[in-house]
């Protein structure tokens, strides 16, 4: 049997990352003969907040017949608002695993949706429709896991460094629904929207590998610990979404697969009160590119068409973030 492109690359990478993990656990009893004295609280759980800024994810498409303007609908969703989740980790002496969950706190994103079209065959640089609306954010969801191995120690860096390979997955899930906005048109003016207008939802997976770079700074002010941590990472990305316009005839709904990269960074800085006890405060940064195919159906009009001509799916995710750690 063979499988489509898409799963076949997923699987792949899976399989990848599985491979890497086995190998990380196998290093880790070999560690365990060189070093058998366990970390004294191996276990952390900690409680997080993040805060999305200038933050969108966007889809757009290009037109299958002449003159193949490229894009011919292009709409933008904001992502601003505010999530809360857990994590939990466990060390080992050399490799520590670990899962975060976060959830949306916001029920409305901040910013606007646009969502422009550039639909006039004989001037197709021309921007003919432009719309705005507000954008209510119902349950969305991301969840990431990784598994990362020391090796300081292996090339001789100082004890207050610590270099780290990383792998693992990372999911996201948004579902976004404008309402009450306005449309442009040249040559028809504006009006309002009132209502639901766009149901909208995206999803991505994506298997990532990095580097993630620790240094320990002491233990000024009293602290037990004071460290920052640097992590970048490279990630290969399956993304979907389904737009459903709620003001058209029939039951019209547009859908994209795509694949693509994208790239992760991440700074921290821990600050330890107690042994048990620490708090962290950084900023995150991700990046998503991606083509594909795009699909319309409409059942009133017995419509079924897919292509990819000028198929994009792209989001770009910056986020400050806070947190409390307990460690046992």
């Amino acid at each position: 049997m063979r499988l489509p492109g898409q799963i076949h690359s997923c699987l792949l990478a899976s399989i990848a990352f599985v491979l890497l993990f086995t190998v990380m656990c196998g290093t880790v009893f070999a560690a365990g003969i060189e070093d058998r004295q366990a970390a004294v609280r191996p276990w952390s759980v900690s409680l997080q907040t993040r805060y999305f800024f200038q933050s969108r994810t966007s889809y757009e498409f290009g037109n299958p017949f002449p003159p193949h303007q490229a894009p011919l609908s292009r709409l933008e969703f904001p992502l601003d608002s505010w999530w809360a989740g857990a994590s939990m980790r466990r060390e080992f002496s050399r490799f520590s695993a670990g899962v975060e969950f976060f959830r949306n706190l916001s029920d409305e994103a901040r910013g606007v949706m646009m969502d422009s079209d550039w639909d006039d065959a004989a001037q197709p640089a021309l921007k003919t429709i432009y719309s705005e609306s507000s954008c209510r954010m119902e349950p969305s969801y991301m969840v990431r896991a990784d598994a990362d191995l020391k090796i300081s120690d292996w090339i001789g860096l100082p004890g207050w460094l610590d270099l780290r390979p990383l792998a693992g997955l990372a999911w996201q899930r948004f579902t976004l629904v404008t309402h009450d906005g306005f449309q442009s048109e040249i040559g028809k003016g504006t009006e309002l929207l009132p209502g639901d207008g766009i149901r909208f939802e995206q999803t991505y997976w994506q298997f990532f590998t990095g580097l993630k770079t620790t240094f320990e700074l002491g233990k000024p002010f009293h602290l037990t610990r004071l460290a920052f941590t640097m992590q970048g990472d490279w990630a290969y990305v399956a993304g979907s979404n389904e737009d459903h316009h709620l003001l058209r005839t029939g039951n019209r709904i547009t859908r994209e697969k795509t694949t693509g990269d994208a790239w992760h960074a991440l700074v921290n800085l821990k600050i330890g009160f107690t042994q048990n006890l620490s708090a962290n405060i950084g900023a995150e940064y991700l990046r998503i590119k991606s083509t594909g195919s795009h699909n319309l159906t409409n059942n009133i009009f017995d419509i079924d068409f897919t292509f990819d001509h000028g198929v994009k799916v792209w989001s770009e995710q910056w986020n400050a973030l806070m947190g409390l750690e307990y460690r046992f």
